[in-house]
């Protein structure tokens, strides 16, 4: 089972973060448990003293002597270096800070009373998919870093990669998301093999996604989206992505 923590001196907000949490495990019925719900650093530190591979769910604005949930973070990333952790905060713009901490944190969710439950909600159930994913074979995942999160996204689930607009940037599509990453179309088509083939200098596409062509007009269709073909990319499909 997998412990979830939570740290934020504000009760009525503790309080609404905990019972957000215990309804979404109880309706997804999760292997999960509210495991220590506390106002203080130390509390939460001394109950998640063995823990590993913990869910940390921290208030930004923590106000317990010199320990704030920065440096509460950076105190758990030591202790428990695979945990997740979410910021709860009323300033989203201080989530830059956790660059300056190497927090790589999952989330954060604004201090909003009426979004509150639904954003802790989603949370969890975004975090119990990584989870999920991470189990699996990870010959079988693709990993990335889009701003400071880390994501692993199945293979499986890929339609393409698409150039983007900033320079070195790269989108991967899915068919219910659009990530942006730094990288390369070239890195990637040698890193993917053949599973996935150039069919223009600015799409890496599935191969077993591909659902028409259009070779008059130098386009195919991917999961309902128009990619562009080049000339090159027409011989890559005829030969199945080896040239």
């Amino acid at each position: 089972m997998i412990g979830i923590y939570l740290c934020d001196d504000e009760d009525a907000v503790r309080h609404q973060i905990q019972t957000a949490l215990e309804w979404k495990i109880l309706v997804e019925n999760y292997d999960m448990q509210v495991v220590c719900s506390a106002s203080t650093a130390q509390e939460l530190l001394d109950a998640a003293e063995n823990e590993r591979r913990g869910i940390y769910f921290l208030d930004v604005e923590l106000k317990d002597g010199a320990w704030d949930g920065f440096r509460l973070g950076q105190e758990l990333r030591r202790r428990d270096p695979h945990g997740t952790l979410v910021y709860i905060t009323s300033y989203r713009d201080l989530a830059w800070r956790t660059f300056q901490y190497h927090l790589e944190a999952f989330d954060y969710i604004v201090k909003e009373r009426e979004q509150i439950g639904p954003s802790v909600s989603r949370c969890l159930g975004e975090i119990h998919m990584r989870l999920l994913a991470e189990r699996r074979d990870p010959a079988e995942m693709f990993t990335l870093r889009t701003g400071d999160t880390v994501r692993h996204v199945p293979l499986g689930d890929i339609l393409f990669f698409e150039t983007a607009s900033a320079p070195h940037h790269v989108l991967l599509h899915t068919a219910n998301s659009r990530m942006d990453f730094l990288g390369s179309l070239n890195e990637l088509e040698t890193q993917l093999g053949d599973r996935f083939i150039r069919t223009h200098r600015a799409y890496l596409v599935a191969a077993d996604k591909i659902e028409a062509v259009d070779l008059k007009h130098n386009k195919l269709w991917a999961g309902g989206h128009e990619c562009l073909l080049s000339r090159a990319g027409k011989g890559k499909l005829k030969t199945g992505g080896s040239q």
